[in-house]
């Protein structure tokens, strides 16, 4: 587990624990499908907890690719997850089709989940791949 000043970095094959004192605490990323495949939908599951009321606020998700930031896309946290969240595990799931012509690499992904207020509630970067086709034959 690496730790750096703005965010938590993680493993998507690791449980994390967060030392931070944010008020989400991360403790997994599922990936589907894992690679993901361009021109494909990817749906991006993030499992958390939390010790107080959340009833709204923002996820900030930036992109980077060999360390160049690419695409920064902000969603209400309500249509992510189920508002409010009480205290308790939570799931915030993302699904999106990426562009065909996005090409094959990996990338990192660092996801700020913020308050109503603007205040921040946890961080993670974490790294997944995109090829150009599926790894998985058809049954």
């Amino acid at each position: 587990l690496k730790i750096n000043l703005e965010c938590e970095i993680i493993s998507v094959r690791l449980t994390l624990v967060d030392k931070r004192l944010d008020p989400v605490k991360v403790t997994g990323v599922e990936i589907s499908p894992d690679p993901v495949v361009s021109g494909k939908a990817a749906t991006f599951k993030i499992t958390g907890s939390t010790d107080e009321d959340i009833s709204g606020g923002e996820v900030v998700i930036s992109v980077s690719l060999f360390g160049v930031h690419i695409h920064t896309e902000t969603h209400d946290l309500c249509d992510e997850s189920s508002c409010p969240i009480a205290p308790g595990t939570f799931v915030l799931s993302h699904s999106q089709t990426l562009p065909s012509i996005t090409p094959p690499g990996t990338y990192t992904l660092k996801m700020t989940i913020k308050d109503k207020n603007g205040g921040r509630l946890t961080c993670i970067s974490f790294k997944f791949k995109i090829t150009l086709f599926s790894t998985v034959s058809a049954s």
